[in-house]
């Protein structure tokens, strides 16, 4: 059995498209995207929940288009939003057209599933006249019925063929700025089919466990899933799909891409799992940080310890630490240095107004070098 190297993480090569003015695949960023959950139809709601996500840093916002309602306020939804859009089809051909007229910036689509060649020769027309990406959106639940007889039930290389034929229903019309997922329930059959997928293709690849479930759950199943399969350097956008806000699958894309170290967003949070040591109340102290915190986007790090075991030691790897000590009185790092002691009841607020000084500093610093580059 081979080892790789611990930090070695090599991106598979794949051809950039563009979804809107964000570059998915190629030597872009990985992506964070999410869906709306409120009626399209209703745009002031699902505006409001667009915000939501994009203060989270969403970089791309799918919303369905079930219906000629949803496509029609879209060109309304599309306007106010920050981030490109994505309009999820499923069977009608015309609500694609329409969504694509509506300045939707790609079309989330199986070919195979509106019916003719005919209407995929429109659809493909219409998202080339209006600059749409097309993502092509496999689904172990809804495999093609053909594929299950012939495979008795899904499995790897039944999702690899759906997207095989929707693929070549694209590029029977010459359109080629499409990505791609083959996403399942089972993270198992969904890592698989990924990476014979990712083996038989250059376009770029949507990673997602599907129905992932509950917040503690889902999250779990979708960092490992998604985690193992970007550590292998394959992915170049991904949805955390969650029965929760879409603005909490944000964050937890986000923290995924942290852990692994290809995306650097906001606060990394180090801290102890809590024990009879600690100088003050870790657990709520970490839960009251992280949502104090949410608003930073510059990437710095925190390491927040209970006692003087492990404290100093971390402390020392971060941009702040603050280690718990005795008689109400708690050491604070800075740049990995003992620098000053705060007393509990003005550590939390301390702590907050630290962060976002060290925030503004390295963001102040990054702009004289971008100024000095000039």
């Amino acid at each position: 059995m081979s080892i790789r190297p611990w930090r070695d993480i090599t991106r598979r090569q794949s051809r950039q498209i563009m979804v809107g003015n964000v570059p998915v695949g190629g030597d872009a960023p990985v992506t964070v995207q999410t869906m709306t959950n409120t009626p399209t139809s209703d745009p002031r709601a699902t505006i409001d929940q667009i915000r939501r996500c994009e203060d989270a840093g969403v970089d791309i916002i799918r919303v369905s288009c079930p219906d000629v309602e949803s496509t029609a306020a879209l060109k309304q939804i599309v306007r106010a939003s920050r981030v490109p859009i994505v309009a999820d089809i499923h069977f009608h051909y015309k609500r694609a057209l329409e969504a694509a007229d509506a300045g939707a910036a790609c079309l989330r689509i199986n070919p195979g599933n509106i019916g003719s060649s005919d209407r995929v020769r429109e659809v493909v027309n219409a998202a080339k006249a209006n600059g749409c990406a097309i993502r092509i959106g496999v689904n172990g639940g809804s495999l093609e019925k053909h594929l299950l007889e012939k495979y008795g039930e899904p499995c790897p290389e039944a999702l690899v063929e759906s997207a095989l034929d929707h693929i070549k229903l694209l590029q029977d019309h010459d359109f080629h700025e499409f990505k791609v997922a083959v996403k399942a329930s089972d993270l198992f059959l969904a890592v698989a089919a990924y990476q014979q997928l990712a083996e038989v293709v250059d376009c770029p690849l949507h990673l997602g466990i599907t129905e992932a479930g509950g917040f503690v759950g889902g999250t779990v199943k979708s960092a490992i899933g998604m985690g193992s399969l970007l550590w292998y350097g394959i992915g170049d956008t991904i949805r955390v799909s969650l029965s929760a806000e879409p603005e909490e699958e944000v964050r937890v894309g986000f923290e995924i891409l942290k852990a692994l170290g290809i995306r650097n967003r906001g606060v990394r949070v180090v801290s102890c799992p809590s024990c009879a040591r600690q100088g003050f109340d870790v657990i709520r102290t970490v839960q009251a940080l992280e949502e104090r915190l949410q608003h930073i986007r510059t990437p710095l790090s925190l390491s927040v310890l209970g006692c003087v075991v492990n404290g100093p030691g971390e402390a020392r790897e971060t941009d702040i630490g603050l280690t718990g000590g005795g008689n109400g009185k708690h050491m604070v790092y800075l740049s990995g240095v003992t620098d000053h002691t705060v007393n509990s009841e003005d550590m939390l607020e301390h702590i907050v107004k630290l962060v976002e000084a060290k925030a503004a500093e390295i963001e102040a610093h990054g702009e004289l070098q971008a100024v000095a580059a000039e």
